[in-house]
Formats: C-alpha cells, structure tokens, sequence
C-alpha cells in the first residue's frame, strides 16, 4: 500500500507592503535595542567610574588617618603601617611581601614632600602615603584586594543587567514597533478591502449600463419613440445609481467611524427601484423578479443610498443563484410594531444550514453562483444593515432557495428617531419575531 505524504497548509503569501511593513518593525526592533543597548552601556560606565573615585578617595582618607593616629599595632582595616623613629623600622606584622616602599621612605627622609602612589606588589594594588609624624617617618599602605573585587562584581552585575536589559528591550521594542505598525497595516489593509469593495461594487451596475446599451443599439431602428424614451431614461437611471455606488462605497469607509446623517427613507421605494432596475436583465437571464409591498407606509431612518446599495447586493446574490425559470421575489412589511422588515426569497440552490454564519464573511463564496463572484456583496451588506441599528439573517436549505431578511427600526411619526435606537430595543417592545432565527 503506497504511502500517502502528509500535506501541511502552506501560509498565505504576504503582500510587498506587508514584507515592507516588517522589515520597518524589525529595523525599529534593533534600532531601539542598539540605542538603548548603548546608554545602558553609558550608565554602566558612569556608575562604575563614580565608584572607581569613591573607592580611591576612600583609600587616601583611610591611609591619611593612619598616618595622623594609628601605630603599627593598631592599624586600620586592610592598611599596614611602617613606622621609622631613630633610625629604626617598625611594620605591622604580616606586611605583604614588597612593603614598605623604601624609595618614598627615603624621599621623605631627605627632606621631599609626602608622597601619596599607588603601587603594585605581588600582583597586588596598594595605596601607600608616606609623611612625617612629629619626629617620626610613617608609611600607610592600603590594601585594594577588596575593592578590586568589588569592581568585578560589579561588572559581572553590569554585564548580566546589559544581557537581561537587552533581552527585555528587544522584546518591548518589537511589541511597540508592532503596535505603532498595527494602523498602517490596517490603513492598507482597508485601502485593499476599499479596491476589493469597488471592483464588487461597480461590477453590477456597469453589466446593467452594458446590457441596456446593447438593447438600445439593437432596437434603434425599430422601437417607437416611447420605447426608446423609456429605455434611454432607464439607462439614465443606471448611470446615476452608478454615481450613488461610489458615494455608498466612500460612505462605507466611514461606516465604523460615524453613522453620518440620517433620514426618512421609503424602504418600499428603494425595492422597487431595485426591482426595476433589475428587468432587463433578469429577462436575459430567464428570471422573474417581482417586488410584494405589504400595506402602508415602511419608513426607517437611515442614508439612502447605503440601503440602496443592501437591497442591491440581495437581489443581485438572489439573481446568481438562481437558475432560469425561478423568481425572486423581495418583500417589505411591518411584521412587528417599531419595525420594518425587507426580505429577498428566490427559488435558486439555497445553501445549507451550517453556512448561514459563513455567508456575511468576506470573501466567502458559493461554488453554484453564476458569474464572476468576489464573496463581498453580502459582507457589506452587513455592515450598513448593522451600521443603521438593524440586524440582516439568512434562511436556506440545498435545492430549495434562500431567504435574506433585513430587519430595521422603523421611523416614528412625529418623532425624532434617535440615532441609537436598535432592533433589540425595538424587539423588547414588541415582542420576539418566531421565524428569524436568533431572533
């Protein structure tokens, strides 16, 4: 039985701007590391150095005191004395090898001022101080074992405190040169949505605009002037819902930021402008497309032109899963009071349950839709549905179509609608809608 190999998921390709993105943030990374690396260095240096003085002022004071108080069998601590009275020499007992200094001894003798050296014998560091006592020629000299020691560990300390402190350094400067590369990865990250969004968007309206104008190039000769009066002005039409795309797009982009102004708006009008705006091409494609107004008025408060663009995307994703001969039927009503609800049930593939969540992913495509499908429309429609309060829900099953219901606050008569109001708030007045899942 041949093996078969076991296949990892490969990472998705980062882009030029994110391959830039992070280089920046490790160039900051080790920039921040190297400079930070550097003052700790200059720290450590003035710290040590300061010490360095004090343990040498230290020595003198304790080689001076020797010298105005102590006797070779008192000396202070790690100092030997060498005391000359009448020509005779005296030292404390264990005086290192080397000690006394008898050059300075002989210096001062002959009439030379104190001397105060630092000296080295047996590989060791002495301060020594050689001056007169009265009639008496004294010699201090202070042992450094210790405060050469002290030194080392001091370096030790530095050196481990440079290694840990570069280590935490590196790590917090990666954090925060993450976190400050965090909005420009987002900024680009959005201006691609924004191209991806466009492209989704624009894709509709221009196949209407196309599919008019190659109708009216068809039937130029042959339609009565009330014919071409009406084509030409649906194509009128086309051309500005193309416009009011680009404004539903910029104002996309500020959804997140700000709802923007808000104001009545007939839902009811806007489906049949959608609906007829979708004629000649659901007669291409085989379609019936028909708009079920329930009784009154169904007024929310909100920006045109956005929900414009949702009931847009609903139809057209009804259209693509629809096969020839089915109907799409989109229908506004009031099902509770407080608010209006849109739908768009279509006859087409449905989808299954499990994939109810998936479908207001971005990006996220059926594999039965016709034409070129970019996994957009639905996600957008989302953010302006939630954008105004609402909340949008989807139905299916495979083989028996689909339904899409978008759920809004209704506009109040005489009253001004806050701009805060949401569907939850209108469900706790009114009651809890049974065929809405989650509802």
């Amino acid at each position: 039985m041949k093996a078969t190999p076991i296949r990892f998921p490969r990472r998705p390709a980062r882009s030029p701007e994110q391959r830039r993105l992070a280089a920046a943030q490790w160039t900051i990374t080790w920039r921040i590391s190297l400079v930070m690396s550097v003052i700790m260095l200059i720290v450590g240096g003035i710290v040590y150095t300061v010490v360095l003085f004090a343990q040498r002022a230290d020595a003198e004071r304790e080689t001076q005191w020797g010298i105005d108080h102590n006797t070779v069998d008192s000396p202070p601590v790690c100092v030997w004395m060498t005391v000359e009275r009448g020509g005779r020499v005296s030292s404390t007992p264990g005086t290192p090898a080397g000690l006394p200094v008898r050059s300075s001894l002989a210096a001062v003798r002959a009439g030379a001022p104190p001397v105060l050296e630092r000296v080295e014998r047996g590989g060791e560091q002495y301060t020594v101080r050689t001056d007169r006592r009265g009639s008496e020629l004294v010699q201090a000299a202070y042992g450094e074992r210790f405060q050469r020691a002290d030194r080392t560990h001091l370096l030790l300390a530095f050196a481990a405190a440079e290694a840990v402190g570069l280590l935490l350094v590196a790590a917090a400067s990666g954090m925060l040169a993450r976190r400050s590369m965090e909005p420009l990865s987002e900024a680009l990250d959005r201006q691609r949505r924004f191209v991806a969004d466009a492209s989704h968007e624009l894709r509709t309206p221009l196949t209407q605009l196309h599919t008019r104008a190659q109708l009216l190039a068809r039937r130029s000769g042959s339609e009565t002037p009330q014919q071409m009066a009406t084509d030409l002005q649906r194509l009128v039409t086309g051309t500005r819902q193309l416009g009011d795309v680009i404004d539903d797009l910029l104002l996309s982009a500020r959804l997140s930021q700000s709802p923007g102004s808000r104001d009545p708006v007939d839902l009811t009008a806007l489906a049949e402008e959608a609906v007829s705006a979708e004629d000649v091409r659901a007669q291409e494609m085989g379609l019936a497309v028909r708009l079920r107004p329930g009784p009154g008025r169904h007024v929310v408060v909100g920006t045109a032109p956005a929900l414009r663009r949702v009931i847009a995307a609903l139809v057209d994703n009804a259209m693509g899963h629809t096969p020839p001969g089915g109907e799409v039927v989109v229908s506004v009503d009031a099902p509770l009071p407080g608010i209006v609800s849109l739908s768009v049930r279509d006859t087409g593939v449905g989808f299954a349950p499990e994939e109810t969540t998936r479908l207001f992913e971005r990006f996220a495509r059926g594999s039965a839709g016709r034409g070129r499908r970019f996994g957009l429309g639905l996600a957008l429609a989302r953010e302006v549905v939630e954008s105004h309060g609402g909340r949008i829900t989807a139905e299916g099953r495979p083989g028996h179509g689909a339904l899409f219901t978008v759920e809004l606050p209704a506009a109040r008569t005489g009253e001004a609608v806050p701009r805060e109001r949401t569907i939850a708030s209108c469900l706790s007045v009114g009651g809890r809608r049974p065929d809405v899942p989650g509802g």
